[in-house]
């Protein structure tokens, strides 16, 4: 079963580093190991590059191990080193907040039940009673500067223009106190997360090794990336964020949908728990038969239903249809023609606005006298039905759930509009 999940693992592309993996396979086949992944709150919802930790540490779980996922109240309060530059600190009250919504994010991935039973913990419970003296003769005495200094994002900012601050310097001694800390209280010896993250990851394993004389374990993944070397996980909209109210279940389903094929099968891999022959099947189909896209809507259907539900899966699919006239507008939710409206720039319309204004307003002409064309062409559609008449006001009769309403020209080109109540 463990020789299984740590090869399962490498073919989904998941490993970047371990500390040791022939150690790493003889403690799993020794097993169950409890492991755990930290998560920072340093934003009010996690996005899709945490989903992949989540799932990593899922597949852990499933395979009979023990997870803690850490929800950093402490550690949010500082922020780990970017490669960028400084962050910016949040308020105490703001980050206990978005512990708790994040808290509610992470949950509902792991079973709380069982001998191999999630516990979700948070740094704060242990460091908040912590003075600076404490930390620095019980926890810093085993830190070297020479060790530290090295640590690439350190090295990295130390070379820039900015430089780092003493606290987002000191962040690794907390992510490694962090280790420790669940190694004495839970017998965690394992850490996961992202290689960005691999030199935080092996302060802590340093620590216990010196503090406890014990050999523990971590193992990083990659980065995930798109075949042309952009970065993944942002639109021109920004972030895809976890939270339906800041990633849409539509826009969410759509950013999915419109992976290149050459990228498909290796996100597959990472954010499905679809099994190796039916991937490989898919990866046939796209060598094969790209035009039908299995591959990316099987990708879009199966993790939009893991984040949000099969409903609002269901719904993203519906929409998609509907909004270029293969379904039903009128089944639609206003929620989910909300999420229409944030993915197409939904934009109001003014009372007594006509398809004319409609059209422009929407991005789907540049100019009135275009519109005017479209319409008369036979080429304009409000609410996927055809309008002959460039002058006919949209109103009450037109309002879709939500006050919302549909315009498209041609097949392709899409938008939609809140009618004035």
């Amino acid at each position: 079963m463990t020789d299984h999940l740590l090869d399962d693992l490498a073919w989904r592309g998941l490993i970047a580093n371990t500390t040791d993996i022939d150690e790493l396979r003889a403690a799993l086949d020794a097993g169950p190991v409890t492991l755990y992944c930290g998560f920072d709150p340093t934003a009010p919802s996690l996005h899709i590059g945490n989903l992949v930790q989540i799932l990593t540490v899922k597949r852990y779980q499933d395979a009979g191990n023990k997870p803690l996922m850490l929800v950093g109240g402490a550690t949010g309060l500082i922020g780990d080193p970017k490669m960028a530059g400084e962050r910016t600190l949040n308020p105490v009250d703001v980050v206990h907040q978005w512990v708790e919504r994040i808290r509610g994010q992470i949950e509902p991935y792991m079973s709380f039940e069982g001998e191999n039973a999630a516990r979700m913990v948070n740094n704060y419970e242990w460091t908040k009673d912590m003075s600076a003296i404490e930390l620095l003769r019980d926890v810093g005495k085993y830190f070297r500067m020479g060790t530290m200094l090295a640590k690439d994002t350190v090295a990295r900012r130390l070379n820039s223009d900015e430089g780092i601050s003493y606290t987002e310097f000191s962040y690794q001694v907390l992510q490694g106190m962090d280790f420790l800390e669940l190694y004495r209280r839970y017998g965690c010896t394992m850490q996961t997360g992202g290689s960005d993250q691999w030199g935080n990851l092996t302060s802590g394993t340093e620590l216990i090794r010196k503090a406890e004389g014990v050999s523990v374990h971590a193992m990083s993944t990659p980065l995930i990336t798109k075949a042309d070397g952009t970065k993944f996980g942002k639109t021109e909209s920004g972030t895809v964020w976890l939270d339906p109210t800041m990633t849409s279940p539509y826009a969410f389903y759509q950013f999915w949908l419109n992976q290149a094929d050459a990228d498909v099968i290796g996100y597959l891999k990472v954010f499905t728990f679809l099994s190796r022959s039916e991937i490989e099947a898919l990866e046939v189909s796209v060598a094969e038969e790209p035009f039908k896209r299995e591959a990316q809507r099987t990708l879009a259907w199966e993790v939009t239903r893991l984040v949000h539900g099969d409903d609002a899966a269901q719904g993203a699919i519906d929409a998609s249809l509907a909004l270029f006239g293969r379904g039903s507008l009128e089944t639609l939710s206003a929620d989910t023609l909300s999420g229409c409206a944030q993915e197409l720039g939904g934009v109001d319309l003014a009372p007594g606005a006509t398809v004319t204004d409609a059209l422009v307003a929407a991005g789907i002409v540049d100019s009135r006298s275009a519109a005017r064309r479209a319409v008369q062409e036979g080429g304009a559609y409000v609410n996927n039905e055809r309008v002959d008449d460039p002058d006919l006001v949209l109103g009450a009769e037109q309002a879709l759930a939500g006050g919302w309403a549909v315009v498209r020209r041609g097949k392709k080109s899409v938008g939609i509009v809140r009618l004035a109540a």
